[in-house]
C-alpha cells in the first residue's frame, strides 16, 4: 500500500492539521490528521475529488485563523 502524500499543512499556537492523500485500489483516502492522529479519513472516488475537498476544508481552517505552513 502506498504512503500518505501531504497536500497542506496548516498550524495554529502549538498545534498542526495535515491533509493526506493516498491512492487505493479503487479510488482516494483522505485523511486529515491534528498533531500526527488521525481524525478522519475519507473516501474518494479520484484524486481531483479528493483534492476539492481537501481545499474546501483548507479554506474553512484559513477563516478560523489557522496559518498554511509547509
Amino acid at each position: 500500500m502506498d504512503e500518505f502524500e501531504r497536500l497542506w499543512r496548516v498550524r495554529r499556537r502549538h498545534a498542526h492539521i495535515d491533509a493526506l492523500l493516498r491512492r487505493r485500489e479503487d479510488g482516494w483516502d483522505l485523511r486529515f490528521t491534528r498533531n500526527d492522529r488521525v481524525l478522519i479519513t475519507q473516501e474518494f472516488p479520484d484524486r481531483e475529488s479528493a483534492s476539492a475537498a481537501a481545499d474546501v476544508r483548507l479554506r474553512e481552517l484559513q477563516r478560523a485563523g489557522w496559518t498554511s505552513h509547509w
